[in-house]
């Protein structure tokens, strides 16, 4: 016989996980129990929305579901942020949630929390585990469809007795997984509609692939970049698609959208065949699809998730299925587009695209920064973005090489890059990671920088500093006429003091003449290093 704990670590183990991230409390100690005597091993964050974020990071680089745990009420809810940052982002995640005990649900005893009916619009699905004997099915269902269709988060919320209670031992191998209603797209896609994309393709004279974060997450920037180059076809991307191809690829012709590149959305505008993949294109993207809907343009719509595709953009010819199967079989087919010319236009374009952007020569310039540390990084490197300016900035320069490129773009939840740079550098501890942010949003996360060094992770973070919230500091410059309220963030923390406490070393640069130098030396450490870029608090992204 099991306890209900140990069968919920029987069913982890079995499903490959090593590594939980996660925050203890009272209704889930029964787990954690059962963890004591497995080689799982347990990450404590100081903060229950880390454990997702850390999660996130793991899974976005192993490419496979990870895994979190906190306790009921409080710890439950402290989840919420993270679990619809990875919904919005399409991040495969189990969340382990402690739960009162069955007999006390509804009674708001101390702890209660609805968390399954809380989080019913940003998981992909929940549970509520009201059988121990449906811990093993549960447990299987929930990595199923947490990593087939559309990825994303998915909560088991455990109550403490079912933790305790006992069942049969089971083969976790030998259960299947029946969920009516719930059948992922075959990743061929249709084959109809597939003929009629290679027919659009070949009547079109300017054809462009749109490509967002659904190709990296369907593992498909090979497919993709094939199919590009044995048809000589430009592509642009969302921020979620920056990786899709590298930087100093001739076809690659830059992000799209209100932060993007001109030439970019000159590009799509000048476009006779869109071909939309992976992305949902939201209002960052394209500010007004109906203007693309109302002109003589063919749109071809690829996802994996049927609700995405026409929820912004009105496609001539949808198809549903994954991005790798598809791509792979449109590479085969015979398609005969002769783009030379269009590829000309475009190049001109660009060419002639002037920035005229200004930054302050008084402090270091971001674009320089984010210039010299992406094309310093390693080849593989992972770059991880928060969210404010820092997040644009990087968007706009870094240099794509063939490393990761992670942010979170869907929700845009500031405070996320050094929890998600801590489990992107746990799940492959040979890469080069480094985490930027704002010095608001280090300081919604800086805690965890002792979850990195008692894990041991050397953890590399740049704050480009410039003592605002600049992107709404940015905002209410535009729109308010420089009346702000409520974004200056002053002269703290002392950022040499935080390095100290958290024995990191510590670079401090306030001048472009010595960016390139820091970055060799913040780069180079092999301990935990802390580098704060002044930035001038009037440099806007546009």
């Amino acid at each position: 016989m099991l306890s209900g704990a140990k069968a919920m670590v029987k069913c982890l183990e079995a499903e490959g996980i090593t590594k939980v991230f996660g925050y203890p409390g009272v209704a889930i100690a029964p787990f954690y129990d059962g963890l004591y005597d497995s080689d799982i091993e347990h990450v404590l964050v100081r903060e229950e929305q880390s454990a997702g974020h850390a999660a996130s990071g793991w899974a976005r680089i192993s490419r496979k579901p990870a895994v979190c745990v906190t306790t009921s009420g409080p710890g439950a809810t402290n989840l919420i942020t993270a679990l619809a940052t990875a919904y919005a982002d399409s991040i495969p995640i189990i969340a382990i949630t402690g739960q009162v005990s069955s007999e006390l649900l509804g009674r708001d005893v101390f702890q209660e929390a609805d968390i399954t009916g809380a989080t019913e619009s940003f998981t992909k699905y929940r549970y509520l585990v009201k059988d121990v004997k449906d811990l093993p099915r549960i447990f299987k269902e929930a990595f199923y469809i947490a990593s087939t269709g559309r990825k994303g988060p998915v909560l088991i919320d455990v109550p403490v007795d079912i933790q305790k209670q006992e069942l049969e031992d089971f083969d976790y191998d030998r259960i299947k997984v029946h969920i009516r209603g719930y059948k992922p797209p075959k990743k061929t896609g249709n084959k109809q509609q597939v003929k009629k994309v290679v027919e659009a393709i070949n009547n079109s004279k300017r054809p462009l692939i749109c490509a967002g974060g659904g190709v990296i997450l369907g593992n498909g920037e090979k497919a993709v970049c094939g199919f590009c180059e044995k048809n000589n076809i430009p592509l642009v991307h969302t921020m979620m698609g920056l990786g899709v191809m590298p930087k100093d690829h001739e076809l690659y012709f830059g992000m799209l959208g209100n932060n993007g590149k001109q030439y970019a959305n000159r590009a799509v505008d000048q476009s006779d065949l869109l071909i939309i993949v992976g992305a949902r294109v939201a209002d960052r993207a394209i500010a007004k699809p109906k203007n693309l809907e109302e002109g003589t343009r063919t749109i071809i719509h690829i996802d994996i998730d049927t609700a995405e595709i026409g929820k912004n953009l009105g496609p001539t010819i949808p198809l549903v299925g994954d991005v790798r199967g598809i791509f792979q079989i449109l590479t085969k087919e015979d398609i005969t587009v002769d783009t030379t010319k269009w590829l000309e236009e475009l190049t001109k374009v660009r060419e002639n695209t002037v920035d005229h952007r200004k930054f302050s020569d008084q402090y270091v310039n971001p674009k320089t920064l984010v210039k010299s540390l992406s094309s310093r990084m390693e080849d593989d490197a992972i770059y991880v973005a928060d969210v404010g300016q820092n997040q644009l900035w990087s968007a706009d320069n870094y240099i794509m090489k063939r490393g990761r490129f992670l942010t979170t773009g869907g929700m845009g939840t500031m405070g996320y890059s050094i929890p998600a740079a801590i489990g992107a550098k746990m799940c492959q501890p040979e890469k080069q990671v480094v985490a930027v942010c704002g010095d608001g949003s280090f300081q919604m996360a800086m805690n965890e920088l002792a979850t990195a060094r008692v894990n041991h992770v050397p953890l590399k973070v740049v704050v480009m500093r410039n003592h605002y919230l600049g992107l709404v500091r940015e905002y209410q410059y535009n729109t308010y006429q420089s009346r702000y309220e409520g974004v200056q963030l002053y002269d703290y923390p002392h950022y040499d003091k935080i390095a100290e406490a958290y024995d990191m070393n510590y670079i401090y640069v306030d001048d472009n003449s010595r960016v390139d130098e820091s970055v060799d030396q913040f780069l180079g450490s092999e301990d935990p290093c802390l580098m704060v870029c002044e930035i001038a608090s009037e440099d806007n992204t546009k």
